[in-house]
């Protein structure tokens, strides 16, 4: 019986890294930065960010904030991307 839970508990087979998939992470990043400086309601508030116009006057939290939004973004992209082949 155990042996039937770790078959089918096992992962599938994963894709390698390629330039490809660097590609869908920083676009779905760019995609999370656009929709935090769209939907946060203050952007600016908190500690600014260093260079703080190059990353649209988000402040630190907002710009993490939209990092694991992208992030969570472009795993479920990679994935469903290498999942039908395009990857």
């Amino acid at each position: 019986m155990l042996n039937t839970l770790f078959a089918a508990a096992s992962a599938p087979a994963t894709f390698e890294w390629s330039p490809k998939c660097a590609v869908v992470m920083i676009a779905c990043n760019i995609l999370a930065y656009a929709i935090a400086k769209a939907t946060i309601r203050k952007p600016e508030e908190g500690f600014m960010m260093p260079n703080g116009r190059f990353f649209g006057g988000l402040s630190h939290g907002a710009f993490v904030g939209a990092n694991c939004l992208g992030h969570l973004l472009g795993i479920g992209s990679i994935l469903g991307l290498a999942s039908r082949g395009v990857l």
